[in-house]
């Protein structure tokens, strides 16, 4: 099976704006939205993105930690990652993946009342490339 790095997944990540992000609601459905892969951060099997701390994606959270978050690239590239997710209120570490685009929907940057930062840490990164497929060792 074709293996390649973390580096190379987080090499075509840097192009892709946009991941689904992938739920399970607390009667067992999955749900996912699209939130916004923050391409201005080197992927390391760890992935932040913002949201309201009253949000469908935080209730979801709380009752079932296990995420999967899907990317779609250039050259029909896809990339599933599972992972466990947690919620980070700490303003230190908000401001430190802050980006001046999320500016945008939260008016008041991090100390907009109620932001709170999803932190996912993969452990399981797999991806298909036109006939290539594998998946990464983390």
């Amino acid at each position: 099976m074709p293996s390649k790095t973390l580096k190379e997944i987080a090499k075509e990540m840097k192009n892709i704006d946009i991941c689904m992000f992938t739920t399970t609601t607390s009667r067992g459905v999955l749900g996912a939205r699209p939130m916004s892969n923050n391409r201005e951060v080197e992927y390391d099997g760890n992935s932040y993105y913002f949201t309201f701390e009253d949000s469908r994606i935080i209730a979801d959270i709380k009752e079932n930690p296990q995420v999967c978050l899907g990317f779609q690239g250039d050259k029909d590239m896809y990339i599933s990652i599972s992972g466990r997710a947690h919620m980070d209120h700490d303003r230190a570490t908000l401001a430190k993946h802050w980006t001046k685009g999320l500016d945008m929907w939260f008016k008041e940057g991090v100390d907009t009342p109620g932001v709170v930062m999803v932190h996912v840490v993969a452990n399981h990164i797999k991806y298909w490339q036109n006939e290539e497929n594998g998946e990464v060792k983390i």
